[in-house]
């Protein structure tokens, strides 16, 4: 079968395409034929060698796929040969095949295209679990998504309003990236590179705030949401893509009732994979009822999985990236 590994760590030159034996499933384990797998920031920074819990070359990049079952280990129970499903595999998923844990294969319904399917393991489960289980979203209340064109923020800011949300707001980091926010349903749009614009989700929230911030950012970005955080406040920080770590001053918690959270979509699945049924049920439900719409924003062939990843790091890209692997 093909493969994408990653020889050394590095640049997305890094990623080179071989041949592998098909694995074989073992007890508890579901082999699923690749249609779709998806490129996520995570795979970048495992690239570089700064995820945690990332393996050490040579390894095959990627954590979700959509496809359909080929075959099922022994003790394997509720899935048939041809099913389509979603699934978190054990070890990488740019592949023609791979193997997961039945407790990580979630059936995909008949009315989610295959595309959809494939764009939402990794940003729709976070997006949920972040705004529905470690935020606890009220109805009526104000949310506001950084990183709001990519994949999990043009995701998150449906489910918000999915979930009740009386004001979404989304933060981008460059004015080219507002349109996508925008159509992904922010009532209110700001740029953070521009050095008002916590004073912006201060008029938008009639100077109380927003009560729920998902920041992927980290870095300075933190210390700015602090400042747009109203009282009895949840930021939950799930990435620190800027590369630098948030601060926020412990002072300013207690006395305001504000709450600092965290969540690794990576570690619930390592550790508390039964946690993740419920969402996976709620979100394909959203997308069968069209209640909730994957943004694409590109697909692209396996063989083309290094620029496909140049343009994620580069942050060329809006939505999710697809990686086409099998018919």
């Amino acid at each position: 079968m093909r493969a994408v590994v990653v020889e050394r760590f590095g640049g997305p030159e890094v990623l080179t395409l071989v041949e592998q034996e098909q694995p074989v499933p073992g007890p508890g384990q579901v082999l699923i034929r690749v249609l779709y797998t998806s490129v996520n920031f995570a795979d970048i920074k495992a690239r570089h060698g700064q995820y945690h819990g990332g393996g050490a070359p040579p390894y095959v990049p990627g954590l979700d796929v959509m496809g359909t079952v080929a075959a099922l280990g022994a003790g394997v129970a509720g899935f048939s040969v041809g099913q389509r499903v979603i699934a978190f595999p054990a070890t990488g998923s740019y592949a023609e095949f791979v193997l997961a844990d039945a407790a990580l294969v979630f059936q995909v319904p008949d009315e989610v295209a295959a595309d959809q399917a494939a764009a939402c393991p990794v940003v729709g489960l976070t997006s949920y679990k972040l705004l529905a289980d470690v935020a606890r979203v009220q109805p009526g209340e104000a949310v506001l998504v950084h990183a709001a064109a990519g994949g999990v923020g043009t995701t998150a800011l449906q489910l918000a309003r999915v979930l009740g949300a009386g004001l979404v707001v989304g933060a981008v980091g460059s004015a080219g990236k507002e349109p996508a926010a925008r159509a992904a349903g922010a009532d209110v749009v700001v740029n953070t590179r521009e050095a008002d614009w916590p004073d912006r989700v201060s008029e938008a929230t009639a100077g109380r705030g927003v009560d729920v911030i998902l920041d992927s950012v980290a870095g300075r970005v933190t210390g700015e949401s602090f400042r747009c955080l109203a009282p009895f406040g949840r930021l939950v920080n799930f990435g620190d893509a800027s590369g630098e770590a948030g601060w926020v001053p412990t002072i300013d918690l207690h006395g305001s009732c504000r709450a600092v959270l965290g969540f690794s979509l990576g570690t619930t699945r390592r550790h508390r994979a039964q946690d993740l049924s419920a969402a996976a049920a709620a979100v394909l439900s959203f997308l069968a009822h069209n209640l909730l719409t994957m943004h694409v924003g590109r697909e692209m062939p396996l063989e083309q999985a290094g620029e496909a990843q140049r343009l994620v790091e580069e942050r060329a890209s809006t939505g999710k990236v697809l990686l086409a692997v099998s018919e």
